[in-house]
């Protein structure tokens, strides 16, 4: 990996890590694109500049969580199931989901199809989206992580998986977005660790690769704030058919091309 990949991995983890696009399904076929080796140290690399997101999150929002008590334990409910399936399923998520382009790319056109399909349902409803993160109980809260578990698969989106998830249960966009920013912060900082443990490399971690992984965690987190403040914005006035549109659009163009 030369610097300027891992300077364009770094935006793009940026870019999708907070949007209903699957951050892990743009990094792994970005990859591709760039003709990257898929070795040990870039399934690391992916996984790890998630920090950047994290990080971003925690100067956005670091002060407001560590104040509430009541959704730190919110937050916790939320990534038990999640963990549970991710610590269960590692071997099968890394050297099955990350490996099989159909099983992506049908998981990332079938959830913006779902993103389209939910969205008229609830513009032709009654069904009123309005509530807010503390009206959450504890069987939500775990709910929210099971939904969560199903972006395991890389195409489907943790962000998105979320926010459906709290929309069906009334919460409003704003609040559901902003549950799943905080709720990345378990999620990502686990996975990141489980992977650094589980990394394999007869040789160890260069000082090239650490510097690698330190550019692409850099531009990450620079990215990632820019986009935390446009999609909360954004997602207050708007739905989520745009990007359900944008999913089939380029997952069509992926099938086309790859």
């Amino acid at each position: 990996m030369q610097i300027w990949q891992s300077l364009i991995l770094g935006i793009v983890e940026g870019l999708t890590e907070f949007l209903p696009v699957s951050s892990t399904f743009h990094l792994i076929f970005t990859s591709q694109l760039l003709q990257l080796e898929n070795t040990e140290f870039l399934k690391m690399f992916e996984v790890f500049i998630q920090a950047g997101g994290i990080l971003a999150v925690l100067f956005l929002y670091g002060k407001e969580l560590f104040s509430d008590w009541s959704l730190i334990k919110k937050l916790i409910l939320s990534f038990i199931p999640t963990a549970i399936v991710g610590f269960l399923l590692h071997s099968i998520i890394k050297n099955f989901f990350f490996e099989t382009n159909w099983l992506m790319l049908g998981a990332f056109i079938t959830v913006g199809a779902v993103f389209i399909l939910y969205e008229w349902r609830l513009e032709n409803s009654k069904n009123k989206i309005d509530k807010e993160i503390k009206d959450l109980n504890w069987s939500q809260s775990m709910l929210i992580g099971l939904g969560q578990a199903l972006a395991t698969i890389p195409g489907v989106s943790r962000s998105g998986a979320v926010i459906v998830t709290m929309m069906m249960m009334g919460q409003s966009r704003a609040q559901a977005a902003k549950y799943s920013f905080l709720l990345a912060l378990p999620t990502i900082c686990s996975a990141a660790a489980l992977d650094i443990l589980k990394f394999d490399s007869a040789s160890g971690i260069s000082s090239e690769e650490i510097g690698l992984l330190a550019i692409g965690t850099i531009v990450s987190f620079v990215v990632a704030l820019v986009v935390l403040k446009w999609f909360i914005n954004f997602i207050q006035k708007n739905t989520l058919t745009s990007f359900g549109i944008y999913r089939i659009i380029l997952g069509l163009i992926l099938i086309a091309f790859l």
